[in-house]
């Protein structure tokens, strides 16, 4: 035997299906019909909703596109890497402070014990950095230039890559060779259409040979992060600080090796420093969900207002679209008696309602989808912004949620309608 014949339950249970699905149907299409029918009055009826998923999906799209920016522009240490300073990054003031009075520099004696004894690490590299200093070639000037000091390792692991010519080499940082890689704002200004490869240039009082030219890597709020020179850590100490401050860069293999590598160098600079177990420390351990965490704290300020401003607007939006079902109970009364009369149950009527309030709901949705796609596009000529699928979904389902959730009293009220009063009322 291959089959057995269908029961009554099942029977009953297609018909059950069958019907509710025609009740669905019918119910999606009145709503639409209604929307159309009545234009303006189906426009002041969606626009809470409306203002609602457009302001959301604004924002939401605002803060993706700005955490996006964050994480490529500014918290970008490099892949699976950390950093050792003097300071933690991104902490309070009073800490700030207080870690001002305890924490102290990182020196090149720390990075030799740090390379020396660090276990299971990719590279480490140290850098050093001079702001504003001033370039010349010729009757040429760049002012502002980003001096840095480097290991010859932290090819593997800046932001820098080489477009033509080489980076600092090992040859370079052991004889402190007075040889500089520079951005190409350097190369813009002093050799618009010469080969700067062996040429010097001055930066302050001291001449370096150009040895290669990086990648072009554009700007970040708008400042240009290619005025920049790099020199061989120990020509940086010769020319500046004979004991610079340092900031030690160290790469793990992957992303689950960071955690125990951080904790692995924390144990370490604190037996180092002679720290009992209950001092704090007094250097900085850096990654870049260091960054992203402040950034996140200062938006989850601005998207809990948000949620507050979407919040009024969709209640706002619930209650009107509530009142026009009412109306409309009252409108379709006689129709309601009919229906009953021809057979319909409680929880065919009540189905049909909730379904027309929340497809009613899910319109004004998908008009502030619509809408939020269009200022989002404003939006990118002035600050970064990307759409995110989660913040339409989201958009999508709150706005029909708000009309189940407001729908349901009309619908309960219709379907306790007396068939017979109801067959009773004016048309």
């Amino acid at each position: 035997m291959t089959g057995q014949p269908p029961t009554k339950d099942s029977g009953r249970k297609y018909g059950e299906l069958y019907s509710s699905w025609v009740t669905a149907r019918e119910a999606f299409w009145i709503a639409l019909e209604a929307l159309n029918s009545h234009k303006l009055r189906s426009f002041l009826t969606l626009l809470g909703v409306v203002i609602a998923t457009t302001t959301l999906i604004v924002v939401m799209s605002v803060i993706n596109g700005m955490n996006l920016y964050i994480a490529e522009h500014v918290a970008n240490l490099g892949v699976n890497t950390f950093i050792l300073s003097q300071y933690k990054w991104a902490q309070g003031y009073e800490s700030w402070l207080e870690a001002r009075r305890r924490n102290r520099p990182i020196r090149m004696d720390d990075y030799r014990f740090l390379e020396e004894n660090v276990q299971g690490y990719k590279t480490i590299g140290a850098t050093a950095e001079y702001w504003g200093r001033t370039a010349h070639y010729g009757n040429q000037v760049v002012y502002d230039v980003d001096l840095n000091g480097v290991t010859p390792s932290m090819i593997d692991i800046g932001q820098q890559k080489v477009d033509y010519g080489r980076y600092i080499s090992d040859s370079d940082y052991s004889h402190a060779a007075p040889v500089c890689f520079i951005g190409t704002d350097l190369v813009d200004k002093f050799f618009p259409n010469v080969d700067p490869i062996g040429k010097e240039i001055r930066i302050d009082e001291h001449t370096f040979r150009v040895i290669g030219v990086a990648e072009k890597i554009g700007t970040t709020f708008g400042q240009s992060q290619d005025n920049f020179a790099i020199v061989p850590l120990t020509a940086f100490q010769k020319a500046y600080f004979s004991r610079a401050e340092l900031n030690v860069s160290i790469q793990a293999w992957s992303s689950a090796q960071m955690i125990p590598l951080e904790d692995e160098v924390r144990m370490l600079m604190r037996v180092r420093r002679h720290l009992q177990y209950n001092d704090n420390d007094n250097f900085g351990i850096n990654a870049s969900q260091t960054i992203m965490d402040l950034w996140q704290r200062l938006t989850g300020t601005i998207f809990a207002v948000t949620i507050g401003v979407v919040a009024v607007f969709m209640v706002v939006g619930g209650i009107v679209i509530m009142n026009i079902m009412l109306a409309s109970v009252t409108d379709r009364t006689h129709e309601i008696g009919i229906r009953k009369s021809l057979g319909a149950r409680r929880r065919d009527i009540l189905t049909q309602f909730i379904i027309e309030s929340a497809v009613m709901a899910g319109t004004g949705g998908v008009v502030g989808i619509l809408l939020a796609l269009l200022v989002n596009v404003l939006v990118q000529r002035f600050v970064t912004s990307s759409v995110p699928l989660s913040a339409i979904l989201v958009g999508v389902g709150l706005s029909v949620m708000v009309g189940l959730f407001f729908g349901i009293y009309p619908a309960s009220k219709a379907a306790r309608l007396d068939p017979i009063e109801a067959l009773r009322a004016e048309t």
